[in-house]
């Protein structure tokens, strides 16, 4: 079993930038590939970064490549998410997941993923 609790969120004028973080729970973390995914209002949720559990390879959606990182610190079982020059397109709920020896091919897809955070909310004024 794994817990994932984010925090970082907040409100952040355009242009602005955020780090959110995603701590979790269990020993295992290092096996566990993460992504992070977000939900804007009346909009499904979509896929946003992944990095893999093993190399630490990383693919990121179209509309956040170059603005977004994604990294991990397993030793602090914690996934980060260094969100710069962010839009107001950006506002959603983000929320991190835990996919079991995920691997980049199956990266986007939610139903890949084990373990889901409760997320935090971004929002980006213009």
């Amino acid at each position: 079993q794994v817990q994932l609790v984010e925090s970082g969120g907040g409100l952040v004028q355009a242009e602005g930038s955020l780090r959110l973080s995603c701590a979790a729970s269990g020993r295992t973390f290092s096996s566990y590939a993460m992504g992070w995914f977000r939900q804007a209002p009346g909009k499904e949720r979509e896929f946003v970064a992944f990095i893999s559990w093993m190399v630490g390879s990383t693919r990121y959606a179209d509309s956040v490549k170059g603005r977004f990182t994604i990294s991990r610190d397993n030793a602090k079982n914690t996934v980060y998410l260094q969100m710069n020059s962010l839009e107001p397109e950006d506002t959603a709920v983000y929320y991190c997941a835990a996919d079991l020896r995920g691997t980049i091919v199956r990266a986007t897809s939610e139903d890949s993923y084990d373990y889901w955070g409760q997320g935090t909310q971004v929002t980006v004024s213009s």
